[in-house]
């Protein structure tokens, strides 16, 4: 790492002493020495192994379900259902507000995709479990499913998700999350150029090395200790506090190694249920996806659609900016409304534009619930940004470094969402990737300076 000292030398304070400094990783020696300890190097006598009965159908009504066989199975402690669940009917963000409930921790009375979890069997061994699960008997009524994002809207499509009514979530600005800024139509009638352009990606699964799971041992006292590989120990704990109607102090988790993560372990799936097996058996229980769950059941990156709209001028000015955006949330909200927030005030993109115009949906089809992916909401807008960014200098003749730098926020600019620029330094990080790329602009923007008083 190289530490650039000439940049805002008038506003940086040199009493930096970790900026620019190696420093080894305090988790290193024990990985590299074997000796770090994951959730599942713990085992405690007694410990009982859960699995999951799930649906085969992407959206279907539960007639019926015939557990008695499994009960008998040899090896079976315990079957749950969605009425041994405390507060059944949940959704992550209710944690900062963000609502209605809308999922259920053990489907019921209904599916709404393809491997939800509808009875939990938890037994001696993980082969018992496993195979006594194969024994409930299930009746459902096959439902019409909707997996497109853009036919979920239309009039009289499958209606996914009843806790919110309708096939996308409402925001306080309505149907979608709306930026307006400037009048986008008379920057469009005022523009040399117009170009629109569709962008479209598909779901990605995170493939950790490590599954998702958990091992719960009680501890007395109604107390439970949960060893856990999830990436948010504290919105995990609020949300199973919430789903058991427990308070916190009786819950304690511990975790701080996870084999891989990259977003896709902030679910709130497997601790819940694990404790509430434990609470009503008495014994440690242990639950692990398979690696078939983890890559059909764990929460992927959203499919998203964005189309984009600009205006744009002979010079390179971008005058005029209109994008819509869809995120597939799959079946229940999880984190997709926070994600398609987040896609409204960053398609804009790091750029001055005057007229914006920006509307995006979280929409709700048949298929797995979507989550947390390194950067969702925005990852894959950037992608169609720049994209449309290389278009466009194409479009009228220009390079395309150069046509960044026309377009670049500098200090005081007013953002589509009404935040002033403070801090951008992208014409000096674009300055770097030039000499560092040996890609050459012209030395008039090499000589501009993210400070409006610098150029």
């Amino acid at each position: 790492m190289e530490l650039r000292k000439n940049y805002f030398a008038d506003v940086r304070k040199d009493d930096l002493h970790e900026i620019g400094q190696p420093r080894p990783r305090s988790d290193s020696p024990g990985h590299v020495t074997g000796k770090t300890a994951f959730f599942a190097d713990r085992s405690f006598p007694g410990m009982l192994h859960l699995k999951m009965v799930r649906s085969p159908h992407h959206h279907a009504r539960i007639r019926s379900i015939d557990t008695s066989q499994a009960e008998k199975h040899p090896g079976v402690v315990k079957v749950l259902t969605a009425k041994d669940v405390p507060h059944n009917v949940y959704t992550i963000l209710i944690l900062i507000q963000i609502g209605p409930e809308d999922e259920t921790v053990l489907a019921d009375g209904k599916v709404r995709w393809k491997g939800e979890a509808v009875v939990a069997v938890l037994a001696e061994t993980e082969r018992a479990a496993q195979e006594a699960a194969a024994k409930v008997k299930v009746d459902y009524e096959v439902l019409p499913a909707v997996f497109d994002m853009e036919e979920a809207l239309k009039p009289g499509a499958p209606l996914v998700n009843e806790y919110h009514g309708q096939n996308y979530y409402l925001y306080d600005s309505g149907e979608c999350r709306k930026v307006r800024f400037g009048d986008v139509e008379a920057g469009f009638a005022g523009a040399d150029h117009i170009l629109e352009h569709s962008y479209q990606s598909s779901p990605i699964e995170h493939a950790p090395t490590e599954t998702t799971g958990c091992v719960v041992a009680p501890e007395g006292n109604d107390r439970f200790t949960c060893y856990t590989n999830t990436q948010a120990m504290f919105f995990t704990l609020d949300n199973t506090s919430i789903i058991l109607q427990m308070p916190g102090s009786k819950l304690h988790f511990v975790g701080g190694t996870v084999g891989g993560g990259f977003g896709g372990k902030v679910d709130v799936i497997v601790e819940p249920i694990a404790i509430l097996g434990a609470k009503l058996t008495g014994r440690p229980v242990c639950f692990i996806y398979s690696r078939e769950e983890e890559m059909q059941i764990s929460s992927p990156r959203a499919a998203e659609k964005v189309v984009i709209k600009d205006g744009v001028m002979k010079d390179g000015r971008i005058v005029a900016r209109k994008v819509t955006g869809y995120t597939d949330a799959g079946a229940y909200s999880r984190h997709s409304p926070y994600g398609a927030q987040k896609g409204a005030g960053h398609y804009p993109g790091p750029y001055t534009i005057p007229n914006v115009w920006i509307d995006t949906y979280c929409v709700y089809t048949n298929r797995t619930p979507s989550s947390a992916m390194r950067g969702f909401g925005v990852t894959i807008g950037d992608f169609a940004l720049e994209v449309q960014m290389d278009k466009l200098a194409r479009l009228i003749g220009m390079d395309p470094l150069e046509f960044r730098f026309v377009n670049a926020y500098r200090d005081g600019d007013m953002k589509a969402h009404r935040q002033p620029t403070e801090g951008a330094a992208l014409i000096e990080c674009m300055q770097e990737a030039s000499r560092a790329a040996n890609w050459p602009v012209a030395e008039k923007y090499m000589a501009m300076s993210s400070y409006r008083k610098g150029a």
